[in-house]
């Protein structure tokens, strides 16, 4: 499921990118966050983080330690993608095994669809594994499911 959420951060600007009267600059402030959430990619509580929608406050930085490295609480909206239990969602087969299929899936790298839950389908070997269907429906590689 697709949401938009409001989030708060405490952005981490490092000294070095202060001016001479100790000023950081609005755009390192929000680089810095996009790359926070760049390398976090998704949380528990709210799924991949997608895309930063709005800025909604940066409020007064503080000086935390002897790095003089300034802490910046940032408040911003978020697109994010959170699938949930039994939702269904449409992706693109990407691998098949005996034992079920991966799926691309948005964000979502790898989706496991276990042979289990498809069980009017067959595996069938070869260079091209495919599941098969009774009705000769085909689960192939690079087929959106």
């Amino acid at each position: 499921m697709f949401c938009e959420v409001e989030l708060l951060r405490d952005v981490a600007v490092l000294a070095e990118n202060l001016d001479r009267n100790g000023l950081v600059s609005q755009r390192s402030i929000i680089t810095r966050l996009l790359e926070d959430l760049l390398n976090e990619k998704v949380s528990k509580d709210h799924g991949y983080f997608l895309a930063v929608t709005s800025l909604k406050s940066i409020s007064k930085g503080e000086v935390v330690d002897e790095s003089w490295d300034v802490f910046f609480p940032v408040v911003f909206n978020c697109h994010t993608f959170l699938p949930f239990k039994e939702e269904i969602l449409q992706g693109v087969v990407h691998r098949i095994f005996r034992h079920g299929v991966f799926l691309r899936c948005g964000p979502i790298k790898y989706a496991f669809i276990s042979a289990r839950k498809m069980p009017n389908y067959q595996y069938v070997a070869g260079e091209n594994p495919v599941f098969l269907s009774n009705e000769l429906a085909k689960i192939e590689n690079d087929i959106s499911k």
